[in-house]
């Protein structure tokens, strides 16, 4: 695999699946690729984090480091996103993301999504819906991971 990134638009891939070919060549433009080598911390817990993230290539780890003990949250492959919470409610990062092999992804700060939502509000209108789709999966994931939890736990206690 090729360490350079060497395609200026962004493929029909996650969030930007659907827009037409002319709106992500222009969405493109409002961003940047980034590669990111094996190992290289993207997203540092704990810091301002206002981009959002498309995955190109590549595999990425989400975790959260406690002292030296390391939690993996998610792993993040082509066509998934990160940061789409930060485009709604700026702040700092709940999690770290490590790259596990070379990855190239595509970056847009909050200021790029608004720019590109103002000047191309039809495409921009299908890239937060998108956005607001995707949050939707993964609290309704993480509520069916809870529902889980809780019920393991009302077993456990019932029969301890």
């Amino acid at each position: 695999m090729s360490t350079e990134f060497n395609s200026p638009q962004i493929p029909a891939m996650g969030l930007v699946a659907n827009l037409e070919e002319d709106d992500r060549l222009l969405l493109s433009s409002y961003g940047e690729f980034l590669p990111v080598q094996e190992d290289q911390l993207l997203i540092e817990e704990g810091q301002e984090q206002d981009a959002l993230y498309l995955v190109i290539s590549g595999i990425l780890h989400v975790h959260t480091d406690d002292g030296e003990k390391r939690t993996l949250m998610a792993r993040v492959e082509p066509g998934e996103s990160l940061g789409e919470i930060n485009m709604f409610d700026p702040g700092t990062a709940s999690a770290s993301v490590t790259a596990k092999t070379f990855s190239q992804v595509w970056k847009a700060t909050r200021d790029d999504v608004e720019a590109f939502m103002h000047e191309y509000p039809d495409a921009g209108n299908q890239l937060l819906t998108a956005m607001v789709a995707e949050m939707s999966r993964r609290i309704r994931h993480m509520n069916e991971k809870l529902a889980a939890i809780e019920a393991e736990a009302a077993y456990r206690s019932f029969w301890e």
